[in-house]
């Protein structure tokens, strides 16, 4: 048997698998607020401060394993190959979903999250080996963005649904719910992707062609020689444009995980509204990240059209993101009510899409081969712990109905965004090993 376009949906699995991980990912912060939820059945003593602590300290765990599980299935994926990473990945990301129906206290939602977290960061590295797998190369722009909306379709679609079933059926329901599709999911992947394209039996001669003719001009040179390994982290880290790409990314992204962990609190205690609300309301803000994420890659697209080259380009499409947040964020300060609150936050989330697309592909501007993924591990990293950081003092030390200083931090870091690459980047370009 013969399929016609394989590689498109093998791709669009992928975007699907993207989905069920930010429902899976979501449902905790909406169940933890719903009334007669997590919160209300396991600490009904508690105040509102008591168990933004306890919801707080549970996330910090959860980014902190998210950025651990980078590095880990990162690895897994090479070792084994897009097919059986991908299996690993969402099989223990959907276990981890379903044991949170049979855990209770901070033990156990601590460890069930870490577990989530742990497994749930395979789905990036293994996109990108997914691309770069069953792709040519002047396709793989396209193959991501497929990806990235299914991304930005789930975070929009999991607050809603998750809020409309925690309406009708009991929490732990809906983790067992929501892990079956996990599960499912497994059946037309080890179905459709039984191995790779150079020897997949359903590839047409075209496509299988296509594909591997594409990858042939993939050997990074730096000046026209052979780059086979990664630059040490000495050599690295010795050029302050790695420390900009790295400032950068641990500065923006933090402002991605104060939306992706906080909305709910946030609805329910500075506005007082109940699981309703955070149905009706708290899909926006995603809905202005998935137009970002189409609007940077289109602004970029468009300014290399006009002939800019890559400095020009990456700086004015990140300032633009950037200019955005900035008043965004400070104007979060007093809203009003929660219908212009989340209006603001797809405006930053819309700014943020804008920028972050961009900042990832500084790596690849500045280095080549090996190098790109040893900064861009780097980079994502110290990205997970600083979102983790941020999210503990939230949690922490924040009381649960003042977020005002949340968004200046945010705003403090935009502007630190904008120090890393003017300052420390003085000219996005391609460098010589040192």
């Amino acid at each position: 048997m013969k399929v016609k376009g394989l590689r498109w949906w093998v791709v669009g699995l992928i975007a699907l698998a993207a989905v069920i991980n930010y429902i899976d990912r979501q449902a905790f912060s909406v169940l933890w607020e719903t009334e007669g939820g997590i919160a209300d059945e396991l600490y009904p003593e508690l105040d509102a401060d008591g168990r933004k602590k306890i919801y707080g300290s549970i996330g910090t765990y959860f980014i902190i394993a998210y950025a651990l599980g980078q590095a880990l299935f990162g690895r897994i994926f090479d070792k084994l190959g897009t097919r059986f990473g991908f299996a690993l990945s969402i099989g223990f990301w959907s276990l981890a979903t379903g044991l949170h129906a049979l855990v209770s206290g901070v033990l156990g939602f601590t460890f069930v999250r870490s577990l989530l977290g742990l497994a749930e960061a395979g789905n990036w590295p293994g996109a990108a080996k997914g691309n770069a797998e069953w792709f040519p190369t002047n396709e793989r722009a396209i193959a991501q963005g497929i990806f990235n909306f299914g991304a930005s379709f789930g975070a929009l679609i999991s607050i809603p649904l998750i809020g409309f079933m925690a309406q009708k059926l009991h929490w732990h329901i809906i983790f067992m719910i929501i892990a079956l599709l996990g599960f499912l999911w497994l059946i037309p992947w080890l179905v459709v992707v039984k191995i790779g394209p150079k020897k997949h039996p359903w590839l047409t001669d075209e496509e299988k062609d296509r594909i591997l003719n594409g990858q042939k001009n993939e050997v990074a040179t730096v000046e026209g020689e052979v780059e086979p390994k990664s630059m040490s982290y000495g050599k690295l880290l010795g050029f302050k444009q790695s420390w900009g790409v790295i400032i950068a990314s641990a500065a923006i992204d933090p402002i991605w995980w104060i939306f992706v962990v906080w909305i709910p609190n946030y609805l329910v205690n500075v506005f007082g509204v109940g699981i309703e609300g955070i149905t009706k309301y708290g899909w926006i803000p995603y809905l202005g990240a998935m137009i970002g994420a189409w609007f940077g890659g289109l602004l970029a697209k468009n300014f290399f059209n006009r002939g800019w080259d890559v400095n020009k380009v990456r700086k004015t499409t990140i300032g633009v993101g950037c200019a955005i947040m900035l008043p965004a964020l400070l104007s979060l300060s007093n809203p009003g009510s929660p219908l212009i609150a989340v209006l603001i936050m797809a405006v930053v989330l819309f700014g943020f899409q804008t920028a972050i697309g961009n900042i990832q592909t500084l790596p690849s501007d500045l280095y080549s081969g090996k190098s790109v993924g040893t900064l861009s591990g780097l980079a994502g990293m110290s990205a997970k712990f600083a979102a983790a950081g941020l999210t503990w003092y939230i949690g922490s030390k924040l009381p649960a109905d003042k977020y005002s200083f949340v968004f200046l931090i945010g705003a403090v870091l935009v502007a630190i965004v904008v120090f890393a690459v003017w300052v420390l980047i003085p000219k996005i370009k391609p460098l010589q090993r040192a």
